[in-house]
């Protein structure tokens, strides 16, 4: 009686299904749309109010530490010189919108950290430590990411919404989108009670890019069998949109510690940080659909797949926070 076993899958070196030409095209358009935008929601910080002494001095703490932020990420190889700049200028938007500046008005202080910059310095030592990670085993499977870092495609497809969520126009068109265009145009005191609401997408984004990195990153580092998530059918490692549980496991801690430390950061409670957690999950696993279905197809490169796993992140805690509200405020 002879037995039917199906043949194993075996390693290759990953390849892209897309065609080479398409997906430069594809990330050179994300570039060219998305920094000018990012760059303009930063110069837009000129139309505030910085009349009292202690917000000038925390947006001048919010401009050193995102040169300082460009700079190291610059000499540590992490990213291209452009790639960095294009970070400082995000670490900008973020540090500064998502932080204690309209409070300082009425509260008297306020840190750089107690905003989302701490999730942010969090996720680029997660992404740099697991990208460095076994690096000679991944270079010899042509997995590794460039020697000089990451591309400025790769920087705005993993922080560019967050970016842009956390600016002065995102913020109110979360608020449109959510619904909450009352709260928002209420009193100074209405607004900072909601403010910390509107961290949220903010945070899910970031969750959701340092699992999406990690998980690939460990996964490619220690090998393993990989399946595609919507049919769990075993595919050789370095198939689009192939997971592995080590590399998952490592994707869903990295995405809960970004998730939680939102608590002392940003000021926020458990349940709010729960959200943020399940949102970066669920982003991690629709980019992994994403890269079993339309990348897979060649219709899709990655950078746009990452660009919209983090938005699809930010989407889910955005519903998240219209369906428990009253839980959350």
């Amino acid at each position: 009686m002879t037995q039917d076993v199906s043949p194993i899958p075996e390693a290759r070196p990953w390849k892209k299904a897309i065609p080479e030409a398409r997906d430069r095209l594809q990330s050179k358009i994300l570039v060219w749309i998305a920094v000018p935008v990012l760059c303009w929601l930063a110069f837009e910080t000129r139309t505030e109010s910085f009349a009292d002494h202690r917000t000038v001095a925390y947006l001048e703490q919010v401009f050193a530490v995102s040169i300082f932020f460009a700079l190291a990420t610059w000499r540590m190889r992490a990213a291209t010189w452009f790639a960095a700049f294009t970070g400082a200028v995000i670490c900008f938007l973020i540090t500064l919108y998502t932080g204690p500046l309209v409070g300082l008005f009425m509260h008297g202080g306020g840190s750089i950290f107690h905003s989302c910059l701490t999730p942010l310095i969090f996720l680029f030592l997660l992404t740099f430590s697991a990208t460095r990670f076994r690096r000679e085993r991944k270079s010899e499977a042509s997995s590794a990411e460039h020697r000089r870092g990451r591309t400025t495609a790769q920087i705005v497809a993993n922080l560019g919404v967050a970016g842009a969520l956390s600016s002065y126009w995102g913020f109110f068109g979360v608020s449109l989108v959510m619904g909450y265009g009352g709260t928002i145009t209420g009193s100074l005191h209405s607004v900072l009670d909601g403010m910390v609401i509107y961290n949220l997408p903010v945070l899910a984004a970031l969750a959701e890019a340092t699992a999406d990195t990690v998980s690939s990153e460990i996964g490619q580092a220690f090998g393993g069998k990989t399946y595609l998530l919507a049919s769990f059918r075993q595919v050789p490692p370095g198939t689009d949109g192939a997971v592995s549980l080590i590399g998952t496991t490592a994707g869903i801690m990295a995405a809960a510690i970004v998730a939680y430390v939102g608590i002392p950061a940003s000021g926020l409670d458990l349940s709010s940080c729960t959200l943020v957690f399940a949102s970066g999950v669920l982003g991690l696993l629709f980019d992994s659909v994403l890269g079993a279905t339309v990348e897979r197809k060649g219709w899709l490169g990655n950078d746009l797949v990452n660009f919209t796993s983090t938005a699809f992140a930010a989407l889910v805690s955005m519903i998240g926070i219209r369906l428990f509200d009253g839980l959350m405020r």
